[in-house]
C-alpha cells in the first residue's frame, strides 16, 4: 500500500507540470524604448496562450485560442477588440510557444534565433455582433467591447501600406499589425 502511494505521488510530480501554466515577464531596460512590460501565460489544459503588454495608455492583451484557431487582441486605449484567424504557418504552436516561454524563463534574456515574423491584418470596419463563433474564451474577453474581424493581408509590406496601423509585437517572435480605417476612427 505504501509503495503504491509513493508511485502515485511520484507519477503526479511528472504528469502535473504538463498541465500547468507557464508565465514569463519581459521588461525593457528602464522603459528606455517605451515598450513597457510583457507577460505570457501558456495554459496547456485549456489550449490557450495569453499575452499582456503593459505600457500605460498603449497597453493591450492578446488571447490565442488554439482549440478554435482564433486570436483576439484587446486594445485598451481604443477600448475595442480585434479578432482574427490564427495563421498556423507563422504563429508558433502552443507547444513551441510553451518551449519558448520556458527557454526565456531559464535564460533570463531573449533567445537567439531568427528575426520575428511579421503578420499584417486588414480590419473590417463593420462591428461583429455575434462573437459566439469565435469560442467562449474570445467571446468572454471581448464581451461588451466593440469587436471587429481582421483578415490577414498576405505578402504585405508595412512601409508601403497606405492605411494607419496599430502594432502589437509579441515578445521576440511575432510582429502583428492591425491596419485599416477602423484604427483611425477610435
Amino acid at each position: 500500500m505504501k509503495f503504491t502511494m509513493i508511485v502515485i505521488g511520484l507519477l503526479g510530480l511528472f504528469i502535473v507540470p504538463g498541465f500547468a501554466d507557464y508565465n514569463i515577464n519581459i521588461s525593457d531596460d528602464n522603459n528606455v524604448a517605451g515598450s513597457g512590460q510583457q507577460s505570457v501565460s501558456v495554459n496547456n489544459e485549456h489550449n490557450v496562450a495569453n499575452v499582456d503588454n503593459n505600457n500605460g495608455w498603449d497597453s493591450w492583451n492578446a488571447l490565442w485560442d488554439y482549440e478554435n484557431s482564433f486570436a483576439a487582441t484587446r486594445l485598451f486605449a481604443k477600448k475595442t477588440c480585434i479578432v482574427h484567424k490564427m495563421n498556423k504557418d507563422v504563429m508558433p504552436s502552443i507547444q513551441a510557444l510553451d518551449a519558448l516561454v520556458k527557454e526565456k524563463k531559464l535564460q533570463g534574456k531573449e533567445p537567439r534565433g531568427p528575426s520575428p515574423k511579421d503578420l499584417m491584418y486588414s480590419i473590417n470596419p463593420n462591428k461583429m455582433e455575434d462573437l459566439s463563433r469565435f469560442g467562449t474564451k474570445i467571446a468572454g474577453m471581448c464581451q461588451g467591447l466593440p469587436t471587429y474581424f481582421a483578415e490577414e493581408v498576405p505578402g504585405s509590406n508595412l512601409p508601403f501600406y497606405s492605411k494607419k496601423c496599430y502594432t502589437a509585437n509579441i515578445l521576440w517572435i511575432l510582429n502583428m499589425s492591425f491596419c485599416g480605417s477602423t484604427v483611425e476612427q477610435f
